[in-house]
């Protein structure tokens, strides 16, 4: 180093304070916006709420379990499907005898909804139980029991920590209607935009033990207003025709069929619907109990012997003998002189619809059409119950019933909602979408949302326009500061070329 320039470094101390301090400010300020961007970045904490809707269908009760973000769209919640568990037993209605031992078959699926849900949020979750077309029946065969029944039901449910709603009936019209509401939900039909109006949608069609409802929106003017209904869902209004068929449902459609056949006077029933070699025994009181079988069995026998003759032809005109297609007042019809506009548009069939035709391997694979459906149950039908049995590993019950469950299905599906060939393949049979179950308790649940008053989400620490301000002050300032820093440096180097 030369004198002149060990001169310089003596004579400018504070250059060297200066570029220090400034380095300091330049390294908070690197910091800063690093910082600053972590913090407004990170992913935050979502406030959940939580929602229980029981299904208490005819054969068996299922409990769901929602979850949605605090913070709603278009004042309806954004819920999803967290758990379901499977009630072990029959429906409620099956416990009229015994109201209280309803309740107590709920508990399991009860104590797990407790250790799902977080504690801290039990008493703020909404319990709601919708009873279907088991207990719609019950109720037209003894009201008064049907009420002492869910009465003890709401008793039991009522000692856990969460919000109970109470316990109600869902009419046939709600239950097709909150199916139509929950495929389109979970396929985001509501969500999407279209020029001329409302987005196309998925009808919908249910099958049950006790009724069977259909659930679209056509073109044109309803012409019933029985079969109206009216949503406004995220900003958009939907008009659509539902219809529930009580006693139509695939138990109850069983009694209906099987009270058409003759009883011999050993007490024999001989139906096509079964496989060649299959017997049941069957209680008579316990079989005709219902209100879609009034009329006590033409026979004296307290018990009589189901025998199958496993004939498909035969079998699918016994279904159709159920059906009255002949009268009808209004531009078209389904059967009974009940209104239903033409189909159109694509179909969501879940329930007793997909199970049967899962089993016949008709759910995928297509594209398929009634007489495919129909030459797979003429070569099931056709088999013994012995080949039966050694194939398929299935409950009995289930089992047995196939030939009788998939004529029923393709009768419904072909002759009462007026499916054809050329239509058939716009018919999706579906159990879930997206990981949620298809059915009417998630559009319930949707719908109940409105009611839940909405919070405020977690919010980032600044506002969009007050994060950029803040960015672009602190880049700002390290510009000047590293300009700065430049400035001096080079005034330096000048200074010691002149000394030189």
């Amino acid at each position: 180093m030369t004198e002149a320039q060990e001169g310089i470094k003596q004579k400018n101390p504070w250059h060297r304070h200066l570029i220090a301090i400034i380095t300091v400010l330049m390294v908070v300020g690197v910091v800063a916006l690093v910082t600053t961007a972590v913090v407004q970045n990170r992913s935050l904490p979502q406030k959940l709420k939580y929602g229980i809707v029981l299904d208490a269908g005819s054969s068996h009760t299922a409990l769901y379990i929602y979850q949605w973000p605090a913070e709603k769209m278009n004042d309806t919640g954004l819920v999803q499907q967290l758990k379901c568990c499977n009630v072990k037993g029959p429906g409620i209605s099956s416990y009229w005898m015994d109201v209280g031992a309803a309740g107590r078959s709920l508990k399991q699926c009860l104590d797990e909804a407790k250790e799902t849900i977080p504690e801290q949020q039990h008493r703020e979750t909404p319990v709601y139980l919708g009873a279907t077309a088991g207990m719609r029946l019950l109720s037209l065969q003894n009201h008064t029991q049907s009420e002492r029944l869910l009465h003890s039901v709401e008793e039991f449910i009522s000692f856990y920590p969460f919000n109970f709603q109470g316990a109600r009936i869902i009419n046939g019209q709600d239950e097709g209607a909150f199916g139509w509401i929950t495929i389109n939900y979970l396929m985001e039909n509501f969500l999407q935009d279209s020029a001329e109006g409302n987005p196309e949608t998925l009808g919908a069609m249910d099958l049950g033990g006790a009724s069977t409802q259909i659930t679209f929106v056509p073109d044109g003017k309803i012409e019933s207003e029985q079969s109206s209904l009216h949503f406004r869902l995220y900003g958009k209004s939907y008009n659509m025709y539902t219809h529930s068929y009580l006693c139509y449902g695939k138990d109850q459609a069983l009694k209906l069929l099987l009270e058409k056949l003759n009883v011999s006077d050993n007490g024999t029933i001989f139906s096509p619907c079964f496989n060649k070699g299959y017997t049941r025994s069957i209680n008579v009181t316990a079989f005709y109990n219902s209100p879609c079988t009034p009329g006590q069995h033409s026979t004296t026998h307290q018990t009589v012997s189901l025998i199958g003759t496993g004939d498909s032809d035969q079998c699918s005109n016994h279904v159709r003998s159920i059906f009255n297609f002949t009268s009808c007042t209004w531009s078209s019809c389904s059967f009974d002189g009940v209104y239903q506009p033409e189909v159109q548009g694509r179909f969501g069939a879940f329930s007793a619809f997909y199970f049967v035709m899962k089993f016949f391997n008709l759910v995928e694979g297509g594209p398929h059409d009634p007489d495919k459906v129909k030459q797979i149950l003429d070569k099931f039908c056709s088999r013994s119950w012995d080949e039966i049995q050694q194939t398929y590993l299935i409950k009995e019950k289930y089992l047995s019933e196939y030939c009788f469950s998939g004529h029923y299905i393709l009768i419904l599906l072909n002759n009462v909602y007026n499916f054809t060939s050329s239509n058939w393949n716009t018919i999706n049979f579906m159990k879930k979408i997206k990981g949620s179950d298809a059915g009417w308790t998630l559009g319930y649940m949707l719908n109940l949302t409105n009611m839940i008053p909405a919070e405020l989400p977690y919010s980032k620490p600044l506002t969009q326009a007050s994060y950029t301000t803040v960015m672009v002050i602190f880049s700002l300032l390290l510009v000047i500061l590293i300009l700065l820093v430049s400035l001096i440096v080079w005034k330096r180097h000048c200074r010691a070329e002149k000394k030189i």
